[in-house]
C-alpha cells in the first residue's frame, strides 16, 4: 500500500488513546522505551545481549547529545565488559564508550572514575590492530577534558602514544599525536612527554601529512610546547629535516598550524639566537615569515615580525639612517642569503609584501577621506627600491 493509502487508513480509523497525545509526547515516550529495554539489556548477565546493546548506545549517541545522557548509566557495565575476554565485547563497549564521551564532559569524567583507564592502555598495547586503533581513539576523547588530564597522565600513556606515533596505522597515529597534544597543554606534562621523545616520530608524521590537516595543526601545536625546554629543541634541531618540517607548515598550512610554526621557530630563536638563528635560515625561512607578515593571523604577523628582526644580523637598529622598519630588516636578511633562488622568492615576498601595504595604506585614505578634510591628511612614503635591490 503506498503512503497516501495508509494516511487514509490512520484518519478513517477509530480513536485511540494515541489521539490524546501530541507528536512530541509520542516521540518522548518512544525514546524513553528505547532508553530502558536498551539500559535493561546492558545489565543483564548474557554476554549477546550485553553486546547487542552496546551496539544499540553506539548507534543512538552517535549525533545525539540528549541519547548521551539518557545512557550516562550504561557507563559502568559498559567498562566491565572491556575486561573481558571476548573481542566482540571489547569493541562493542569501546565504541560505546567513545560516543558517550564525546563533548560530555559528565560522561568523560564518569568513564575515567569507572575505571576504564586501565583497560583501554592495555588496548594501546594490544596486537590486535582493531582494538587499539579503538582505544587511541577513546583516549583522545577522553583526553580533551581538562578534569581527566592529570589522571591519564599519571598512567604513564606517554611512551604508548609515541610508540603508536612511530608503528601505529594512518588514523592511529593522528589520534595519538591529537591525544599528546590535548596532554601538552597541561604544564606538568611536558617533560614527562619529551622523556618519551617524541619529536622523531611526530616530525616524521608531519612531514607524510597534508600542511592543511587537523593532523598538521596537532603536530605543530605538540612542537610548539616541547619547544619551552632545550631537550625539545636540542632534539628537533638534530633530526633530518626537523625545522625544514616546521619551515613548510609556516610557508602552506592552516592559518592556525602556520601560527603554531611560527611560534615553535620564535621560540627557538629567542632561547639561544646565536646557537640557533644559522639552522633556521638554513632552511629558507624567510619568503614565509614575509607572506605571515601580511596574511597571518595578529599573533602570527607579530611573531614572524619579532623572527625577522632576530634572524638578521644584529637585532637592534643599525643607525638612524636606517631605521628598525620591517623593510629595511628583510633587505638586511635578503642580502645575507647565499642561494640565489631563495634570495629571489625573498625579493618577490617582499615587493607583494610593499605593494599589499601600499594598498592597504591606500583604502585606510580612502576611508578618512570620507570623514577628514583635506587638510588632514597625510600621504604614507612608500619604499620604491626594493625590488631593484
Amino acid at each position: 500500500m503506498d503512503s497516501e493509502g495508509e494516511n487514509s487508513v490512520y484518519l478513517n480509523s477509530p480513536v485511540s488513546a494515541a489521539d490524546n497525545f501530541s507528536d512530541g509526547d509520542i516521540r518522548r515516550t518512544t525514546t524513553s522505551s528505547a532508553v530502558q529495554q536498551t539500559l535493561f539489556l546492558i545489565h543483564s548477565d548474557d554476554p549477546t545481549l550485553k553486546v547487542q546493546a552496546a551496539k544499540e548506545i553506539r548507534r543512538l549517541t552517535k549525533t545525539s547529545q540528549r541519547y548521551r545522557r539518557h545512557f550516562s548509566n550504561a557507563v559502568k557495565p559498559l567498562v566491565d565488559m572491556l575486561r573481558s575476554e571476548s573481542f566482540e565485547s571489547n569493541e562493542a563497549a569501546l565504541l560505546a564508550l567513545l560516543n558517550l564521551a564525546v563533548k560530555d564532559e559528565g560522561n568523560k569524567i564518569n568513564i575515567i572514575d569507572a575505571g576504564a583507564l586501565e583497560p583501554i592502555v592495555g588496548f594501546l598495547q594490544s596486537e590486535n590492530a582493531i582494538l587499539q586503533d579503538h582505544a587511541t581513539a577513546a583516549l583522545l576523547t577522553l583526553s580533551a577534558s581538562p578534569a581527566t588530564k592529570p589522571i591519564i597522565s599519571a598512567s604513564g600513556v606517554f611512551s604508548l602514544l609515541v610508540e603508536i606515533i612511530r608503528h601505529g596505522s594512518s588514523q592511529a597515529k593522528a589520534d595519538a599525536v591529537m591525544a599528546l597534544s590535548n596532554l601538552s597543554t597541561y604544564q606538568d606534562n611536558l617533560l614527562s612527554i619529551l622523556r618519551a621523545q617524541p619529536i622523531p616520530s611526530t616530525v616524521s608524521l608531519l612531514k607524510s601529512c597534508k600542511k592543511s590537516s587537523k593532523t598538521t595543526e596537532r603536530c605543530t601545536a605538540l612542537i610548539e610546547s616541547l619547544m619551552c625546554y632545550e631537550e625539545g629543541r636540542s632534539s628537533l634541531i638534530s633530526e633530518d629535516g626537523g625545522v625544514l618540517a616546521v619551515v613548510e607548515v609556516l610557508e602552506s598550512g592552516s592559518a592556525q598550524s602556520r601560527e603554531h610554526a611560527v611560534g615553535a621557530l620564535l621560540t627557538i630563536c629567542q632561547s639561544d639566537r646565536a646557537k640557533y638563528r644559522e639552522p633556521i635560515l638554513r632552511e629558507g625561512v624567510i619568503p614565509g615569515l614575509l607572506e605571515l607578515t601580511v596574511q597571518g593571523t595578529a599573533k602570527s604577523r607579530t611573531k614572524a615580525q619579532t623572527l625577522l628582526r632576530l634572524l638578521r644580523d644584529t637585532p637592534y637598529p643599525r643607525s638612524e639612517l636606517e631605521p628598525d622598519t620591517l623593510e629595511n630588516i628583510v633587505s638586511s636578511l635578503i642580502s645575507q642569503i647565499d642561494c640565489e633562488e631563495q634570495s629571489g622568492k625573498a625579493k618577490e615576498m617582499l615587493a607583494e609584501m610593499v605593494q599589499v601595504s601600499m594598498e592597504q595604506s591606500l583604502r585606510h585614505l580612502q576611508q578618512r577621506a570620507l570623514v577628514c578634510t583635506p587638510a588632514d591628511l597625510s600621504v604614507p612614503s612608500c619604499v620604491s627600491k626594493i625590488t631593484s635591490k
